[in-house]
C-alpha cells in the first residue's frame, strides 16, 4: 500500500500542533475576555440545512462534501461554523439574548487546492446574536484587533457594508436580480485584479457604461472620512452609509484602526450589512486570514419567523499558523518541561514525577531504562529545558539533581526548593 494523504489535507507533527494550540489558546482567551462562551456542533449536518437558500449560497454548495448515511438521508460535511450555529439558535428558542458564542472546529470544502488553501481547515468563530445596532459589529472588530495584537501580528482590518454596496450598484444600473452575481465578481477584485473583474462582468452581460460606473463608485480613494463624504455626494440616502458612519465612530472610541474599503464584498450570499476582511502586513500569507460580517436574515428565515440579528467573524487557523511559523526561529518539539532520569531509583522516581505533576508541572520520565547519556541526548533532541537526575546518593541526602539544558548548570536541591525554582522559571 502506498501511504498518501487525501489531496488538500495535511498532518501536523507535535511541534506544529503545539504552535496551533498556542494560537487557539490565545484566541480563546480573547473571546472569553469579551464574555463569549464555547459552543460545539456536529462536523456534518443535514444537507437541506446547508443547502438552504438562506445559508451559504450556490457558489459554496459546489464545494460541499455531500454523502448519504445508511438510512439514505442526505448529509454533508459543514463548510463553515455559521450555518450550524444558526441552526442551533433556531432549535433553542428559549436561549437568552444576546447570545454570545465562540466555536473552534474543522470545516470542509471540496474546492481547488492552492497555496494557503486546504480542503479541511480549522475555523475559530466568534458571533453575537440578538443585537441590531452597530455596537455588536464594533465589538467584533475590537475582538479581532485584540486577537492579532496578542498573537504579535500587524493586521490590516478592512470594513464595508453590503447595504451600501447594493445601493452603489443600484446607482450604477445593476438590477436587483443581478446583484448577487455581480457581488460575487466584485469579491474577486482584491485577488484577481481589475481586468479580471471587468472581463467577468462583461461575460455576465453587463454593459460597458455600467461597468465603468461600477468601477468608479467602488474605486473611491482617500481616508475613511473622505470616502464617506464622496459617497454621500453620489447617493443621497443609504442605510448602509449611516451604519458605516456609526460603526467608525464606535471604533474610534474603542481605539480600533480599520479601513473603509468600498470594494469589499465578501462572496457568501447571507451577509446583510457590515462585512469584514483581515490581512497580515509583512507576511508571505497574502490571502485573508480572518473574515465575517452581519447576517440578520439567516436564523429568522430558517424558522420562517422572528427577528434574529447576528454578526460575527471567523479566524482561519491554518493561514494564521502559516504566518506564525514563517517568523518563528525555532519550534517547540514537546510540551514536556522536566525530564526525569532515574538512576537505579525507578519506583522512587515515579513517586517524585507524580508529586511534580500534582504541582501542575509537565513531567516526562524515562520508562525504558536507558543510561544517562542516551537519556540526555533524547531530552536535548526534544528541547526539554530541564532534566532531573534521581540517584540513590541524592535520595540519601533528601535531594535531587537538576540540570539546566540550556546553560548546562547542575544543582542539588530539596523537593521544596525544586518546586519553587520550577514555578519561578517555568511560569
Amino acid at each position: 500500500m502506498t501511504l498518501q494523504l487525501p489531496k488538500g489535507t495535511r498532518d501536523f507533527k507535535p511541534e506544529e500542533a503545539i504552535v496551533r494550540n498556542k494560537i487557539v489558546n490565545a484566541l480563546r482567551d480573547v473571546f472569553e475576555t469579551y464574555g463569549y462562551s464555547p459552543l460545539e456542533t456536529p462536523a456534518f449536518e443535514r444537507y437541506d440545512i446547508l443547502a438552504s437558500k438562506y445559508a451559504g449560497g450556490a457558489e459554496i454548495l459546489k464545494e460541499t462534501f455531500k454523502f448519504k448515511d445508511q438510512g439514505k438521508r442526505d448529509l454533508a460535511l459543514r463548510y463553515d461554523l455559521t450555518v450550524p450555529m444558526c441552526r442551533f439558535v433556531g432549535m433553542n428558542p428559549n436561549i437568552k439574548m444576546p447570545f454570545k458564542r465562540y466555536q473552534i472546529g474543522d470545516v470542509f470544502r471540496d474546492g481547488p487546492v492552492e497555496s494557503a488553501r486546504y480542503r479541511q481547515f480549522t475555523q475559530c468563530d466568534v458571533d453575537v446574536v440578538g443585537i441590531k445596532g452597530m455596537t455588536a459589529d464594533a465589538e467584533i472588530i475590537a475582538i479581532t484587533q485584540r486577537a492579532f495584537k496578542k498573537l504579535g501580528f500587524d493586521a490590516a482590518i478592512k470594513v464595508n457594508n453590503r447595504k451600501l454596496l447594493n445601493d452603489l450598484l443600484a446607482y450604477a444600473g445593476i438590477k436587483k436580480e443581478k446583484l448577487d452575481t455581480v457581488l460575487l465578481t466584485i469579491d474577486k477584485l482584491g485577488k484577481f485584479g481589475l481586468d479580471t473583474v471587468k472581463k467577468e462582468l462583461k461575460d455576465k452581460k453587463i454593459s460597458n457604461e455600467t461597468i465603468k460606473k461600477i468601477i468608479g463608485t467602488i474605486n473611491i480613494i482617500g481616508d475613511n472620512k473622505e470616502k464617506i463624504n464622496k459617497i454621500k455626494k453620489i447617493i443621497n440616502k443609504s442605510e448602509g452609509i449611516t451604519e458605516i458612519e456609526e460603526l467608525f465612530s464606535l471604533l474610534k472610541t474603542l481605539n480600533v484602526d480599520a479601513e473603509f474599503d468600498v470594494s469589499l464584498a465578501r462572496g457568501l450570499s447571507y451577509y446583510t450589512g457590515t462585512v469584514i476582511e483581515v490581512y497580515l502586513k509583512n507576511s508571505k500569507v497574502k490571502s485573508a486570514v480572518c473574515a465575517g460580517g452581519r447576517y440578520d436574515k439567516m436564523i429568522g428565515s430558517f424558522l420562517g419567523k422572528g427577528d434574529f440579528p447576528a454578526v460575527g467573524i471567523s479566524f482561519g487557523l491554518d493561514r494564521i499558523y502559516d504566518a506564525y511559523v514563517e517568523r518563528a526561529k525555532t519550534q517547540q518539539k514537546t510540551v514536556t518541561k522536566v525530564y526525569i532520569i532515574p538512576i537505579g531509583t525507578f519506583n522512587e522516581s515515579l513517586k517524585i514525577a507524580e508529586e511534580l505533576r500534582n504541582e501542575n508541572i509537565r513531567v516526562d520520565i524515562d520508562l525504558t531504562g536507558k543510561g544517562p547519556s542516551k537519556n540526555l541526548q533524547y531530552a536535548n533532541s526534544l528541547g526539554i529545558p530541564y532534566v532531573l537526575f534521581i540517584g540513590e546518593d541524592e535520595l540519601k541526602q533528601g535531594k535531587v539533581k537538576l540540570k539546566d539544558m540550556n546553560s548546562g548548570k547542575e544543582q542539588l536541591m530539596t523537593a521544596e526548593e525544586l518546586i519553587i525554582f520550577l514555578d519561578k522559571n517555568l511560569g
